[in-house]
């Protein structure tokens, strides 16, 4: 078998799969163990690191890479906090800070990339943003610390032409990955759903239910389906898009409504002769569970849902629709009438081909855990709540 940076074929020269999609889960994963990767575009170049993760040596590790001093990138609303705004774009570049009495500069970085010690440390700075604005490749990094499930904050080295970024990376034995590559990734990885398996799966309450497991061609995210009775492909099916919550679906917690919007929704499908659950791999609003857990942290300090987010560098949702559209398309629905609060959600659909004939609403009482939380996301996301 031939393989080359883009494609593996056969011996035919026929394409097996893109290789577009595994090496951006590659980078992803070498962030997420605290190794450097290159990020390029055209003949521009920069080395990227997790600020999360950074260790000290690796700031002079990346001056001896790079013609430069590194700087910090955090995006818009993290950049904001600190006081330091972008010269243009979402990606603040912010120069290397001064080391403070007992710190070391790899730990001032963690900070302007975590906010669990804001308010301990609320004169932390000054911070100085860079003479240079931000280049594709910076943007890519923070979406590829994202893509990592990190804080969304990194240590660039100096950007520096080169024309040939594999090579060049593969000679210091680093990942490279096109800064495109990354961008697109979320879309590649959506279009590269295919069904692997299905079961039934008997559910107390609805016990005609088939569990359908998705997967793209390349092993990258998975992603589940409940079909809950037979569904009509050709009426509207009632559906559900539900962000996976370990915490309220499968702990119970009170902080959220998520365990009881899930199973109040099978109930639902059930009563109503049928529907489709999407079970989707976006934890916390698209940020996974640790970075959840910061934010619930920074909700503990007085910020709500959505400046916690915010705070910690996101945005207020980073949720996607692709791998919902995608999996109902597999299935053979197109049209959906949608069991959600969130009118973005309907939007997000309609705008990956999946047409939303209704809005059914799906709400439930508070607690005194929860009913900050169910106010701010009818204040400031505009669910529809009551």
């Amino acid at each position: 078998m031939a393989i080359s940076p883009k494609t593996a074929t056969d011996r035919g020269g026929k394409t097996l799969f893109d290789h577009t999609i595994v090496t951006v889960e590659r980078a992803a994963s070498e962030l997420r163990r605290g190794r450097p990767v290159l990020a390029w575009d055209q003949q521009r170049a920069v080395v990227v690191q997790s600020a999360e993760l950074l260790q000290e040596d690796w700031i002079d590790g990346l001056r001896s890479l790079a013609d430069g001093e590194p700087v910090v990138g955090l995006t818009y609303n993290r950049a904001n906090i600190l006081h330091v705004l972008p010269r243009s774009g979402d990606v603040a570049l912010v120069l290397l800070p001064e080391i403070m009495a007992g710190d070391s500069q790899a730990r001032v970085i963690q900070s302007m990339a975590d906010p669990d010690d804001d308010l301990m440390r609320p004169l932390l700075g000054p911070f100085h943003v860079a003479p240079t604005g931000a280049e594709p490749m910076h943007e890519a990094g923070l979406k590829l610390c994202k893509l990592a499930r990190l804080l969304p904050a990194a240590l660039f080295s100096a950007s520096f032409d080169v024309p040939d970024a594999p090579g060049w990376a593969a000679a210091r034995g680093l990942l490279s990955v096109a800064a495109k590559d990354i961008m697109s990734y979320d879309q590649s990885d959506a279009a590269a759903l295919r069904q692997i398996t299905a079961a039934k799966v008997p559910l107390a309450g609805a016990e005609q239910t088939t569990m359908v497991a998705f997967r793209p061609d390349d092993g990258g995210t998975e992603h589940f389906a409940l079909l809950i009775g037979d569904p009509n492909r050709h009426d509207p099916v009632l559906t559900r898009i539900h962000s996976e919550c370990f915490t309220g679906d499968l702990l119970g917690s009170l902080k959220c409504d998520c365990g009881e919007q899930l199973n109040g929704a099978i109930r639902h499908m059930q009563d109503q002769g049928g529907g489709v659950l999407l079970y989707l791999a976006q934890e916390g609003r698209g940020i996974g569970l640790i970075n959840k857990l910061r934010a619930y942290q920074l909700q503990d300090q007085g910020f709500d849902t959505v400046d916690a987010n915010e705070r910690l560098g996101f945005q207020s949702d980073e949720r996607i629709f692709g791998p919902a559209a995608q999996m109902l398309k597999i299935m053979g629905f197109d049209k959906v009438r949608l069991l959600t609060n969130n009118p973005l959600k309907v939007e997000g659909l309609e705008a990956c081909g999946v047409t939303v004939t209704e809005r059914v609403k799906h709400a439930f009482p508070s607690n005194a855990h929860n009913d900050h939380y169910l106010k701010t996301k009818k204040k400031r996301s505009g669910h529809l709540l009551p």
